[in-house]
């Protein structure tokens, strides 16, 4: 399928007078546009579902997940990839990024690098892709072969493969095992993908990323209790947690993050058991980090 055959790179009949329209104008065209994003990613659900439940097998397995993209398609991957440490306590090699022409490329592109399949292979060995990983390739196209050769070399040594693409019956389908399509259709700009196609694609990692952590035991209702507090502000939040997930008021769940270490589920433990660190950290341990089995005392 060539560039432009595709959606993507169509052009949007409303804008076809964009460099002559009103800011006003232009900007209420860029939101109407920019609505369809999430209806793509809606229609594509229950793909994302089994790219999910691929991400919660091979982390259960030790696998990592592993996003890999050019571009705009490559930060995004490397976006997501950057916060869930803060995020969600994961060691930084549990979920990793990788886009064409390295990490110069997230701030400079590097011209040609996508255009090689054999680079999309050679970045997965590089870091030891192994089969109990998932590889996550992001191209908004569809074709790009930087991600079609990664895809491929992860299918030959047995990890699990998921790609997302912007356009409907793209290449690149063909070659993962969940193939999540996002039918947003021509830019505003024609073909600057970095648009409703990169939202599109953002708004997908997060739904990986969140909902994979959530099922890997890494939230308590809907808080954050696996946060490192490695900042005043993250320090704040962490101890409104602690308050919040055990009904504390502000001054105990300070004491008990500070008797806890500065981990937050050991805190929240602590004070939901009525139990010493140590006991929090044992039941924590039994319970697979998960908090409400280690409250439950199994």
């Amino acid at each position: 399928m060539d560039l432009q055959s595709l959606t993507t790179e169509s052009a949007l009949p409303e804008s076809t007078d964009l460099d002559r329209m009103p800011v006003a104008d232009l900007l209420a065209l860029m939101n109407a546009e920019d609505h369809k994003a999430p209806a793509a990613v809606a229609a594509a659900l229950p793909q994302i579902v089994r790219a999910v439940e691929l991400i919660v097998a091979a982390r259960v397995r030790g696998g990592r997940l592993i996003y890999l993209g050019a571009g705009t398609s490559g930060r995004l991957g490397l976006l997501d990839a950057v916060e869930c440490p803060p995020t969600f306590g994961t060691e930084p090699g549990d979920v990793v990024g990788l886009i064409a022409g390295g990490r110069q490329a997230a701030g400079t592109a590097v011209e040609g690098a996508e255009d090689d399949p054999l680079l999309g292979a050679e970045d997965l060995r590089r870091i030891d892709l192994r089969a109990v990983d998932v590889v996550v390739g992001l191209t908004a196209s569809g074709r790009t072969p930087y991600v079609l050769g990664g895809l491929d070399h992860a299918t030959s040594v047995g990890a699990s493969t998921v790609s997302v693409a912007c356009n409907t019956g793209a290449l690149v389908s063909s070659h993962a095992d969940v193939a999540i399509e996002l039918a947003t259709g021509p830019e505003v700009l024609t073909g600057s993908t970095r648009l409703k196609a990169g939202t599109a694609q953002k708004l997908v990692c997060n739904m990986l990323s969140t909902a994979a952590m959530v099922q890997s035991g890494k939230v308590f209702g809907n808080l954050m209790v696996d946060v490192r507090p490695t900042n005043a502000k993250l320090v704040d939040r962490a101890r409104r947690i602690v308050a919040i997930a055990a009904g504390a008021d502000a001054d105990t769940a300070a004491a008990a993050l500070d008797a806890a270490g500065g981990e937050v589920k050991v805190a929240v433990v602590m004070l939901l058991a009525t139990c010493p660190r140590q006991t929090a950290i044992d039941r924590l341990t039994r319970a697979d980090g998960r908090v409400r089995l280690a409250v439950d005392g199994l």
